[in-house]
């Protein structure tokens, strides 16, 4: 016969610990959080904007 841990834990402890938490965590994170809002673009401009992710594309795209 196996002796019990003194620690009182065990590995199936911890899997149904992990097994139900998991998803409690994940709703707890898509309910709690506030929606994200998106920047008003510029109208007025024509142009492509000058930006550091631009920049980078354009020395990628170069020959």
């Amino acid at each position: 016969m196996r002796k019990p841990k003194e620690d009182g834990g065990s590995r199936r402890d911890f899997l149904k610990l992990a097994g139900s938490a998991a998803p409690a965590a994940i709703a707890a994170a898509t309910l709690g959080a506030p929606k994200a809002e998106a920047a008003a673009l510029p109208v007025d401009e024509t142009r492509l904007q000058d930006t550091a992710h631009t920049r980078a594309y354009l020395d990628a795209a170069r020959f």
